[in-house]
């Protein structure tokens, strides 16, 4: 865990839960797993106060808690996980995958969830009923089947999962919420079963097996060559491969670098109606594919007279992420830069001199840009030597580029970016907060008396409450605000790249 990552859980904390979860999260992360007294007395914060925030911290997966060091009836130890707080960057992502998959319905209850960590799956039909039926029609409701539906379906696709038991839970308390004020029991050694503990519900921890792999089909689709053989186009081949990975999204591991085998007849089958393809229309594609030298798909197999494939999780991330440094290097130094960038990572080791000829730069110019790349970590420098002494003359100077390592550090700069981005958000909404309250407050007002039917001139003279600078500043501040959210929704793109690509290296390792 680095000094951006503490950082980043730290202000996501204070923005989402206060300063003293802000507080207690943090020393969490840098003094790792402690006992209650332990962050009492080194935090300076009141056990009552403590207690809450461990409460939130747990209700809200970011916090686990397991028996002492010494065993057995030593007070239990609690530790905070960076990855689970860092995941609060996609909330606004994962409520829209769900609004547009499933309606407002579905939006609710992610959005419900997310705010609270755990429910009931009664509670949390009741909940998005109830406030489905506030924004209806007068002598309408919403039917509580409609809801259910809708959750058994986010069920269904892995959008909810069930809360594992807490340690030390028994069976018979499964109807009871899935995070105890106070936890002490010991944890049990044996892998918690989700179906013993049947009715609390979660939004899970996404990763490729979810919105990830939707995500990369897209991308893939955007990445396929137009192979004019069969008069591929980029929409139909992305469709192919979106299909695949949709049916790989149960059967397929997280870890797993590459998804089960499907046959060609599965995937006819799966297939949209729209598209209207034939079965040797579909054998062509899936064969222009897998030749295809991005290689993301591949041939596992022709058992029983057809044709198996697979997507290959980890080529495909390796070549976007590796587009993703190449654009990087390229936005920051210019295009003579990124060519040579490429050019080290096509030829894994070169020479200065094989720099410049095979670049077609000028000797200087190639000469600064490869110091400027070396100077940024972006290009590594190997020696090899003909003789043990490493004398200069005698010696081979290769530049290279390591994808891994160059990975985590664009990885560790998007943290830092996201960190500024919310701290510079929070900045702006502290220096406003007056005028943000005032806002508010007269939009309470005005909602009041068009619910009770008041006249225009009343809600005219409310409304000019705010004078024409405030409303200025208002719109202003909403402007920003608003740039300052696309901006750490696009960072988080390259985010979820670049860790679900580090993470699936490190795994085939």
């Amino acid at each position: 865990m680095t000094a951006q990552e503490v950082r980043l859980c730290g202000l996501l904390l204070r923005e989402h839960f206060g300063e003293v979860v802000e507080k207690v999260g943090t020393h969490l992360l840098k003094g790792g797993a402690q006992n209650l007294r332990t962050i009492i007395h080194e935090t300076g914060i009141s056990l009552d106060l403590v207690k809450k925030s461990l409460c939130v911290l747990v209700q809200h997966g970011a916090c686990v808690f397991r028996s002492g060091r010494k065993g057995a009836g030593s007070p239990a130890e609690y530790q905070t996980c960076c990855d689970r707080i860092l995941r609060i960057l996609r909330y606004p992502r994962y409520i829209y995958t769900a609004k547009t998959l499933y309606g407002d319905t579905g939006e609710l209850i992610i959005e419900e969830l997310l705010q609270r960590g755990h429910m009931t799956m009664s509670g949390t039909i009741k909940t998005v009923a109830d406030r489905l039926t506030q924004n209806m029609e007068e002598g309408r409701s919403m039917d509580y089947s409609e809801v259910s539906s809708a959750f058994f379906r986010l069920v269904e696709t892995h959008f909810l999962q069930r809360c594992p038991p807490l340690a030390g839970a028994e069976p018979k308390d499964s109807s009871t919420p899935a995070a105890p004020g106070t936890p002490a029991a010991p944890v049990s050694t044996a892998p918690p079963t989700p179906e013993s503990f049947p009715d609390c519900y979660k939004v899970p921890h996404v990763t490729l097996v979810g919105r990830g792999k939707r995500q990369l089909a897209s991308e893939d689709g955007e990445d396929q060559r137009n192979a004019k053989k069969a008069k591929m186009d980029s929409q139909t081949s992305s469709e192919i491969v979106r299909t695949m990975l949709r049916m790989s999204e149960v059967t397929t591991s997280p870890t797993a670098t590459c998804t089960k085998p499907l046959s060609a007849n599965e995937i006819f089958r799966s297939l949209p109606t729209s598209y209207n393809i034939p079965r040797p229309i579909l054998d062509q594609y899936l064969t222009l594919l897998i030749d295809d030298p991005m290689e993301f798909v591949g041939k596992a197999g022709e058992s029983g007279g057809g044709m198996y494939v697979r997507s290959d999780m980890h080529r495909a991330l390796a070549n976007l992420a590796r587009a993703t440094l190449e654009s990087v290097v390229q936005e920051r130094f210019g295009s003579r830069s990124a060519r040579i960038f490429r050019l080290l990572l096509r030829k894994r080791h070169l020479e200065q001199k094989q720099v410049e000829d095979f670049a077609m730069i000028p000797a200087k110019e190639a000469k600064d840009m490869l110091y400027t790349l070396l100077s940024q970590n972006l290009v590594q420098l190997q020696e090899i030597p003909k003789t043990p002494d490493y004398a200069p003359s005698r010696t081979f100077y290769l530049y290279t580029v390591n994808q891994l390592p160059t990975a985590r550090m664009l990885l560790q700069n998007c943290y830092k970016t996201v960190a500024n981005l919310v701290e510079r958000r929070l900045f702006e909404s502290k220096e406003s907060k007056r005028l943000l309250e005032k806002s508010q407050r007269i939009e309470a007002i005005l909602a009041s008396l068009q619910a009770s039917g008041a006249e225009p001139e009343q809600l005219t003279e409310v409304e000019e409450m705010i004078t024409a600078p405030e409303k200025q500043q208002l719109e202003a501040l909403r402007l920003h605000i608003n740039k300052l959210d696309s901006a750490e929704n696009q960072v988080d793109e390259t985010i979820f790249l670049l860790e679900s690509y580090i993470n699936s290296t490190t795994s085939t390792s």
